[in-house]
Order: structure tokens, then sequence, then C-alpha cells
């Protein structure tokens, strides 16, 4: 093990503990206020949201090509794909700051699109991750790897540490996972970005609210990208 493969070991063992670590109590009472704003908007609004979750979720298993990338050859080091990853994350997240920026002027019309656009940014923004680490996104086994990583870095507490078990247990996890349960999958995520993204239905003031949490969803997803696959690489 390299002096900098022993520094990142480092780095993913306090990743764990936050990643393991209950939300604090103003996130928990904040769950309970989301559940009552997820009740008082349109059913109609709901089903959109969910469909288009669905669907482009569904897309990234059954051979969607979201991007060309080709996989990282395997003499790669770990610093050279962590600098890769980094450049990667700094170009998806400007493009996701632009786009929340953008729907968040245009009010709750543009702002329901914001859903299904940034969901779209951050699958490719995975696919590009799964490359840079060597693995191919083409293959049905990464694309479920995906999955739970995005599941990772956007669930409640419980499901969080579950899908952290799976990660950390992959090569003997993945035979036992024959599809994802959408329902939890989308609901989850839902319930994760629901709060803050309604914000971003005001006019004029969501596009600031669309801004500030599009960069804060990637570096989210960046940070859990980089670690689940850190730890994948090191093991």
């Amino acid at each position: 093990m390299t002096e900098y493969e022993v520094k990142v070991y480092e780095d993913i063992k306090l990743w764990r503990k936050k990643v393991l670590k209950r939300s604090s109590l103003f996130n928990q009472v904040s769950k309970k206020a989301q559940t009552k704003v997820n009740g008082m908007i349109p059913e109609k609004a709901h089903n959109i949201i969910t469909e288009s979750i669905k669907n482009m979720v569904k897309a990234t298993l059954v051979g969607s090509n979201i991007t060309k990338a080709k996989p990282q050859p395997a003499g790669v080091s770990l610093y050279d794909r962590d600098e890769l990853m980094k450049e990667k994350l700094t170009s998806y997240r400007k493009t996701a700051v632009i786009e929340g920026a953008g729907t968040g002027a245009g009010g709750i019309f543009l702002g329901f699109a914001d859903f299904p656009l940034l969901l779209s940014i951050k699958m490719k923004f995975l696919f590009e991750a799964a490359s840079v680490y060597g693995y191919d996104p083409n293959e049905y086994e990464e694309r479920l790897f995906i999955l739970h990583v995005f599941q990772l870095a956007f669930s409640s507490d419980e499901k969080r540490r579950e899908t952290f078990r799976i990660i950390s247990n992959w090569e003997s996890e993945k035979g036992k996972l024959m599809d994802m349960d959408w329902r939890v999958f989308q609901q989850e995520y839902r319930d994760y970005i629901d709060l803050i993204k309604m914000l971003q239905l005001i006019p004029g003031f969501g596009a600031i609210v669309g801004a500030y949490a599009n960069h804060n969803l990637l570096d989210t997803l960046g940070e859990t990208a980089m670690n689940a696959y850190r730890l994948r690489f090191l093991q």
C-alpha cells in the first residue's frame, strides 16, 4: 500500500463514521415537517416526480448509454483516479448549479422540471465516476453498484446504514441482488431532497435556492461516490 493509499484509508474511516452517524435533531424534525409538506402537494405533482425518478433510474439498467467514457486502465494509480474524479465533480457541479438557478428562476413549472434534469446530471456523473475507477458502467452489475452509491448519498439513517453494509461487502453481496426496490429507492430520494427543493418553486427566490441546493447535492454525491469507489479499489 502506497503512502497515498494509507492516507485515503484513514479518510475512508472518517467518512464511515460520518455515514453511520445518526442525523441531527434538526434533520429529524425536518423529516416530520417534510411529511406534512408532502401531504399538501398535489398528487399530480407527486406522480410527475415519482415517474421521472423511476424512468430515469430504470434507463440506467436496461442499456441506456448515458456516457461514452471508457474505464481507466488497471495501471492508473489511485491518486490519479482521485484527481480525475475531482475534475469530473467540478464540471458536473457547475452544470447542476446553472441548471438549478435557471429552473428555480422560472417558478413552479420550471421548478418541477428540475427534478428529472438534476437526476440526469447525477446519473451521468456516477457513470463517469465508475469509469474513473476502472469499472464499466455498461455492465449490469456496475449499474446496480451505481444505484447503491446513489441511494447511500440520498437516504434516511436506517437505509443509509443498510446500503453502506452492502457497498462495504460488495463482492459477497452483489450475487444476492437481482434488482432495486424501486418504491423504496424513489421515496428515499424524494424524502431527502423534497423539503429544500420545494423552496425552489418560489419565483425569484427559487433561483438562489436552486443553485445552492444543486451545488450541495452534487457535493454530497461526489463525496459518497469517491469514497465508495476508493473503498472498493482498496479492497
